[in-house]
């Protein structure tokens, strides 16, 4: 069900990013790197049904892995530490994030060959959107 996501993507467009960076509270020196950074997402599936999403980039790699429907911790890119789970809803990769009384919502999903990643927060919306490199 997650094959579709499987494989490289390549950011090639970011819509409203720095206010949902804002949103979630990161700071002016943090949301500067996360504009100027251009990740590749790396998404395997291991035979245990681990899923592995990770973003590579000249700044900063971060990487997490998880099972559907199942909670875990994550730190952030940006150091939050958050209670994550990831479920898979209308052919959609769903990631709730949790932390200190907040929550974050992204939506990730491929159409047309192109992988978008919604990041929800309150009511600030952001997309990102991969194209695949291999």
């Amino acid at each position: 069900m997650v094959e579709q996501f499987v494989g490289k993507w390549t950011l090639v467009s970011s819509d409203n990013f720095d206010e949902y960076m804002k949103a979630v509270g990161m700071s002016f020196a943090t949301r500067q790197m996360g504009n100027l950074s251009k990740p590749n997402l790396i998404i395997t599936v291991g035979d245990d049904g681990v899923i592995s999403i990770k973003a590579e980039s000249t700044l900063k790699t971060t990487a997490v892995q998880f099972k559907l429907n199942e909670e875990f911790d994550e730190t952030t890119a940006d150091g939050r530490k958050a209670r994550s789970i990831f479920t898979f809803e209308n052919g959609k990769l769903m990631q709730k994030q949790s932390w200190e009384g907040k929550t974050t919502t992204l939506e990730r999903e491929v159409q047309d060959g192109k992988l978008t990643a919604k990041c929800i927060m309150a009511d600030v919306v952001a997309v990102r959107t991969y194209e695949k490199a291999e």
